[in-house]
């Protein structure tokens, strides 16, 4: 089973002509703080080496690639995934499916090293962490990530502007990459709470959210919660949607959903008793908002299950 992806809406494709190459032919936009790469491969090849001077945000487009980074294990990469990369760290990528039919299309977003420090001296400035000795970082180890609505609307957003024409394009791509950086140290923290890897076991976020885990069948309000972080109703609201990039109840629901799935594995429960368990009183409710998250209503994710 796949977790939801958002997708990036792919740009047009080069034409045959212009084409350098069949393997990773590559068309630039350079802009003052950022470069966007668009990387497209139309034929078979392993083990292919790519290194960028600059800390580099990876997205896949189109097609499949699999992926050796660092000493881990190789992974396939697809479409409605994100990959950051250290500046001068090289990849390897295999292309066991691209064809001239079905082509890899790939973005790399080069973006300069004082940008982001930039950036993330003004997030530690204005909006410091409430835990002491944390600040706003990229995690390099948690590199690795679905893309969510908020994080690929970001992207498409700085695909248009990199390749835009106004004169003002730099300033707004400026903006889009803060908000970008933004976004990733977002997505990476709830990935980290999503893996049980998150570090900092005296943070409010870590608190809440185990709360949240043990009470998902009781009526979990605003006012548990910030209470349970020692924070007024405001703040904690404040707090919660700025380390995770949703509010508080958007997570909850998120939490239910995840435990509707695990037990739809179970394909001998009825789904009126999947709905309760998850913490649902509506039946109707929990199958509208099941298929909003998934695509899919909840008996058909659990006949995948009968299938399997």
């Amino acid at each position: 089973m796949k977790s939801n992806r958002a997708l990036i809406h792919p740009p047009k494709l080069s034409a045959e002509k212009s084409l350098k190459t069949l393997v990773e032919n590559r068309t630039v936009y350079s802009l003052n703080n950022c470069e966007l790469n668009l990387f497209e491969t139309y034929q078979s090849s392993a083990l292919v080496p790519l290194k960028f001077n600059d800390l580099v945000v990876t997205s896949m487009l189109r097609g499949k690639k699999v992926m050796h980074l660092f000493d881990d294990p190789e992974f396939d990469y697809l479409p409605g995934e994100t990959v950051i990369i250290p500046s001068n760290v090289e990849m390897k990528i295999d292309f066991p499916e691209a064809t001239p039919n079905n082509p890899t299309q790939c973005l790399a977003l080069a973006i300069d090293q004082s940008k982001i420090s930039d950036t993330l001296q003004l997030l530690n400035e204005r909006y410091p962490k409430d835990t002491k000795g944390h600040c706003w970082q990229l995690d390099y180890q948690n590199y690795f990530f679905y893309n969510n609505v908020e994080l690929a609307t970001t992207i498409n957003k700085l695909i248009s502007e990199c390749m835009g024409t106004s004169i003002t394009k730099d300033v707004l791509a400026d903006l889009t990459l803060q908000e970008l950086l933004i976004r990733i140290i977002q997505t990476q923290t709830v990935k980290a709470i999503d893996e049980s890897i998150f570090t900092d076991i005296n943070s409010p976020i870590n608190q809440v959210v185990e709360y949240i885990r043990l009470n998902l069948k009781e009526s979990i309000t605003l006012k548990h919660l910030s209470d349970k972080a020692c924070m007024s109703t405001t703040s904690f609201y404040r707090f919660f949607k700025r380390e995770l990039g949703m509010s508080p109840i958007e997570f909850v629901l998120s939490e239910k959903i995840k435990c509707a799935k695990k037990l739809l594995k179970n394909t001998e429960l009825q789904i009126n008793e999947v709905c309760y368990l998850s913490g649902f009183e509506d039946c109707n409710y929990f199958i509208r908002l099941f298929k909003k998250h998934e695509g899919i209503t909840p008996k058909q994710y659990q006949l995948l299950y009968y299938i399997n």
